[in-house]
């Protein structure tokens, strides 16, 4: 099943970081961006988040939640948001259901190798749960602009 605008976003319920139980219904009313991203510490990921990071008050302002996501382990995501300084949670979803439910875990192809990981790709979910843009696209240094414009 492939997601499209409009859909109501499938709830979930993970753990972030430090092991606190994540729910999308938990921000109901609010508007969340849920950005899937392949790997902690990694180029591309590592841009990714900090230009959110250095966005994060005009995301802020703009009414938004910024969730980040990666099949990852806790402990990963501890390091990376403590060496980045991200002022928010990333959600480990290392058995892989939140992908599954987001169809974000595909498979891939590299040098000829096919294998399966995350699709970048970023959910603007509304106040009621619905998704109001899917960013399949996603322009690593510049990811605020592509979510604010």
């Amino acid at each position: 099943m492939s997601l499209e605008v409009g859909n109501l976003a499938p709830q979930f319920e993970s753990k972030d970081q430090n092991g606190n139980v994540i729910m999308l219904s938990d921000f109901k009313g609010k508007k969340v961006v849920l950005y899937f991203y392949p790997k902690d510490n990694t180029p591309g990921c590592t841009a990714q988040a900090c230009n959110l990071r250095d966005n994060y008050e005009a995301l802020q302002k703009a009414g938004y939640v910024v969730l980040g996501i990666s099949s990852d382990s806790q402990k990963s995501h501890q390091k990376f948001i403590e060496k980045q300084e991200l002022p928010f949670s990333l959600i480990a979803d290392e058995d892989k259901t939140v992908h599954e439910a987001f169809g974000t875990w595909v498979e891939k192809s590299m040098y000829g190798r096919k294998y399966m990981g995350t699709a970048r790709t970023t959910f603007i979910i509304d106040e009621e749960g619905k998704i109001e843009e899917i960013i399949e696209k996603v322009k690593t240094k510049e990811h605020t602009n592509q979510i604010l414009k």
